[in-house]
């Protein structure tokens, strides 16, 4: 029998988390070395963590990584539609990597119309321009309640006409229930497109699990593909939830606190301090102080005036002036630079209800919110020691203020951010400032740490691919899961 020809496959899972985006990296990483022209593709994604694309956009974090894995640079294509939540019942909509608006789910729901078009363009460029398209759905295609116009998971899947493989993560348990109950939501033109079951994230004897698997393939009638080991240790870009497996630092180290806010974004900024050998990150969720630290790093946030508002609830507003009175370093990132200063003004409502609010005085800076988003890819020198920056921007706040005539990075010429004369703030609008190894080991120094270790995150993350591709090359039926081009390596 001559194996099918296929030019896309989507990875769908019975629950969030359950393993889509890993997967999805895996598979891309894996083709790329088979000599596939391969491309990475979620028709709508919903984080806080996102990145800077080639043609200027905005796109998730997870994407980007599949990009990195796929050999590519991040275009917005690859990510249509991205939600970045800003309340509970409401995001911002952003469409081909260009923020639309705020909405509320409901008028989101009207809108999915619209956004369903954005999506299919999308996938048909990707595939006149690639071999092979990697499609990470969404969540679970099993949510009932957001069945209607999805474009996230079969919505998506079967005007496309693409092969779906479910996902299921046994480390939670009830890995056949959640596998079988997700096929019986489906429709029958909808099981039709599933090609088989991935078991992720298992430990033990594989001996124990041989008859679980042949009874969901009797039960079902398609095969699991493959189980894939537990991987502790890898080191990939998370897409939302915060990344807080560290080992812990042995000898002498830095103490590192960042607060996590309400709708902290970007937080893939600490990756490389949570793999850095002579660093301790701790993230503090609000209800427990802020510890006594070396650095204290003010993330990113989503609703900026917001988030503050929970910072001073919180009390910590109280302990970050204290840290501060004792000589204590703070570093602010993007939001956390604009909660530094004297004020906020959002004057048209972008982020909440229209109107100002003091920020913490750290910084003889105020900041607006602008309607028209900054999004920039960004080559820059960490001041004043000149040490190599390769970052990105993303944010609607302008600041303005004397703080500002002592940077904190050059780009290109540009000044950002802001340094005080004592050397114990630092705030920039850059994200990723501790990606760079030259410029990690000169801020952890500035923090106080002696004698800092240069880390290469991007290496780091190259290695976890590789790592995650040799796996899936072992534990997967590539064929089976790809069809005929997915070749074999020669």
């Amino acid at each position: 029998m001559t194996a099918q020809i296929d030019t896309g496959l989507m990875i769908q899972g019975t629950t969030s988390d359950a393993g889509k985006s890993t997967v999805a990296a895996g598979l891309c990483r894996v083709l790329h070395r088979r000599g596939v022209r391969v491309a990475p593709f979620k028709p709508q994604n919903m984080a806080l963590n996102s990145a800077v694309t080639a043609d200027g956009g905005e796109i998730g974090r997870a994407q980007a990584l599949q990009a990195q894995a796929a050999g590519l640079a991040p275009h917005t294509d690859m990510n249509p539609v991205l939600l970045k939540p800003n309340s509970d019942t409401g995001a911002q909509v952003i469409i081909h990597g260009r923020a639309l608006a705020s909405m509320e789910a409901g008028a989101y729901h009207d809108y999915k119309r619209t956004a369903m078009d954005a999506v299919m363009q999308s996938w048909r460029r990707l595939q006149s321009a690639y071999d092979f398209v990697v499609v990470e759905g969404a969540g679970s295609p099993a949510e009932i309640n957001l069945r209607e116009r999805d474009i996230a998971n079969m919505g998506f899947a079967l005007p496309a006409r693409c092969p779906v493989v479910i996902v299921a993560d046994i480390d939670r348990g009830g890995v056949f229930a959640h596998l079988v109950g997700t096929l019986a939501c489906l429709s029958d033109d909808e099981r039709a497109l599933v090609r088989g079951f991935i078991i992720n994230r298992f430990r033990g004897d594989r001996a124990l699990l041989r008859g679980g698997e042949q009874w969901l393939e009797q039960r079902t009638g398609l095969p699991v593909l493959g189980v894939l080991p537990m991987l502790g240790g890898l080191h990939l870009d998370a897409e939302d939830a915060i990344q807080t497996q560290q080992t812990a630092p042995a000898g002498e180290h830095l103490r590192v606190v960042v607060p996590v806010f309400p709708r902290i974004s970007n937080h893939t900024d600490f990756d490389a301090l949570r793999a850095h050998p002579q660093v301790e990150l701790v993230f503090v969720r609000p209800g427990r102080p802020l510890p006594p630290c070396d650095l204290l790093v003010l993330p990113g946030s989503k609703s900026v005036q917001a988030d503050l508002a929970t910072v001073r609830a919180q009390g910590w507003d109280a302990q970050i002036a204290r840290h501060v009175r004792y000589g204590g370093r703070v570093l602010g990132i993007c939001g956390g630079m604009q909660m530094m200063g004297r004020m906020l003004h959002d004057p048209h409502g972008l982020e909440g209800v229209p109107g100002s609010v003091p920020g913490l005085g750290l910084f003889d800076y105020d900041t607006a919110l602008e309607q028209q988003k900054q999004l920039r890819l960004v080559s820059a020198r960490l001041l004043p020691g000149g040490e190599p920056v390769a970052g990105y921007e993303i944010h609607m706040g302008v600041s303005r203020g004397p703080a500002l005539d002592l940077p904190a990075l050059d780009i290109d010429g540009r000044p950002d951010g802001a340094r005080s004369a004592d050397g114990q703030l630092m705030a920039t609008y850059v994200h990723g400032v501790f990606d760079a190894p030259q410029a990690c080991a000169a801020l952890l120094a500035w923090a106080g740490l002696r004698a800092p270790q240069a880390l290469d995150l991007h290496a780091l993350r190259e290695r976890s691919i590789d790592r995650l591709a040799d796996c899936l090359e072992t534990e997967l039926d590539i064929g089976a899961l790809c069809g005929k081009t997915a070749r074999s390596p020669e």
